[in-house]
């Protein structure tokens, strides 16, 4: 019942991405697991086969892909396989756009040839220490200095943070007493200046190979020439690409939910009880049916906006409707396939119960559960 969305180009390159995960991956994650982080090699590995820059144009390297359907075949291949590249999805799907989009020329010269090259890895910094989902609230400051900023504060909860070369900082650069929202600015960190400070790694129960961190700025020198758009129109930036953000979540979180799904199927046709295979209770083959059920239509709404967005359509509600809707049904597949498994799918041992950890934090970053039901409760009038 799936829609035809991907064209003949895109599942070729789903070969390309499943066979390099196979060798190059698959053997190794355990470690990385265990590490806490991927080796930053592996984002120039990425570079070299051209996965990475993508969407990076071709002047500088890239493979000037503007087809969002790219990095929905790639998130899909890697959740297919249980597997995390880091905050690989946080770079390509959430901070390149902001690059793409508001990069001027020689911002361009100057770093879309590392991105293509997986020689500069991204992240953003937004959410503060007492802040959360209120980014009005944000209490980094950047103050003109001639042709810097002094930036000077503190950011939590930072995906990619450990790896990365440049961070995109929210910081205020003014105070309007009227309105929250004005005065925010986008400050792009490089990696290495002065009284920037990477901290600890956050430990988490899921998604281990993530490195999520906090960061601290004092007295960081930022050249003027760093800033990312314009000066103040930073919160209305946020805004333009949430769409999107908000799908590769929901992108994620179905493909989990169907890799879930899979490894249940899967052991319950080899598992034994009461001598005969746990496929063969009628209680199995009712939940089976039940999460097949819901996949489907998790996928069909999916497919629609995956398509919408290709077309510039898809509106901050409906992506809100579609990161609720799977993220929450990939919570509910992964508790139902987990039961399946018995008690051996509470030991690490199967790929459930990664998956299971892992599946809780979907309904928090991008914007909590609530909050996707308070932008959907609005475009309803309430």
């Amino acid at each position: 019942m799936r829609l035809d969305v991907f064209t003949a180009e895109q599942q070729d390159f789903r070969q390309v991405v499943r066979s390099f995960l196979a060798k190059e991956v698959q053997p190794y994650f355990a470690d990385w697991e265990h590490a806490g982080a991927v080796p930053r090699q592996l984002y120039r590995r990425l570079g070299e086969l051209g996965i990475i820059g993508l969407g990076i144009p071709e002047e500088y390297g890239g493979g000037g892909q503007s087809d969002y359907r790219f990095n929905v075949v790639l998130q899909e291949e890697i959740n297919r396989a249980a597997l995390t590249l880091g905050t690989l999805r946080t770079h390509m799907d959430v901070v390149l756009p902001y690059f793409q989009n508001l990069a001027n020329q020689e911002q361009r010269s100057r770093w879309f040839p590392g991105f293509a090259s997986g020689e500069l890895f991204t992240a953003i910094a937004m959410t503060e220490p007492g802040t959360g989902s209120d980014l009005a609230g944000v209490a980094t400051t950047a103050r003109r200095r001639g042709d810097y900023y002094l930036l000077n504060g503190a950011k939590t909860f930072i995906s990619g943070g450990l790896h990365a070369d440049l961070v995109i900082v929210l910081a205020r650069t003014s105070t309007d007493p009227v309105n929250r929202r004005a005065g925010l600015s986008l400050i792009v960190v490089e990696r290495g200046m002065p009284g920037y400070d990477v901290g600890r790694l956050l430990p988490k129960i899921g998604i281990k190979v993530q490195d999520t961190v906090e960061l601290s700025f004092t007295d960081v020198r930022v050249p003027a020439a760093n800033l990312l758009g314009e000066e103040g129109q930073g919160f209305d930036y946020l805004g333009y690409n949430l769409p999107q953000e908000r799908l590769a979540i929901a992108v994620g979180a179905l493909a989990a939910a169907r890799a879930a799904f899979d490894h249940t199927v899967d052991y319950v046709a080899q598992r034994t009880v009461f001598g005969k295979p746990v496929s063969h209770f009628q209680n199995t083959k009712f939940e089976l049916a039940a999460i097949e059920t819901d996949l489907t239509a998790g996928q069909a709404m999916l497919d629609v906006a995956v398509l919408r967005n290709l077309d510039g359509a898809l509106t901050a509600d409906d992506a809100a409707k579609v990161k609720l809707f799977c993220t929450e049904l990939q919570g509910r597949v992964v508790d139902r396939c987990l039961q399946l498994f018995g008690g051996y799918g509470y030991v690490t041992d199967y790929p459930i119960a990664r998956l299971y950890a892992d599946a809780r934090v979907t309904r928090i970053y991008g914007g909590t559960s609530e909050v996707m039901k308070s932008i959907i409760s609005k475009s309803l009038g309430l």
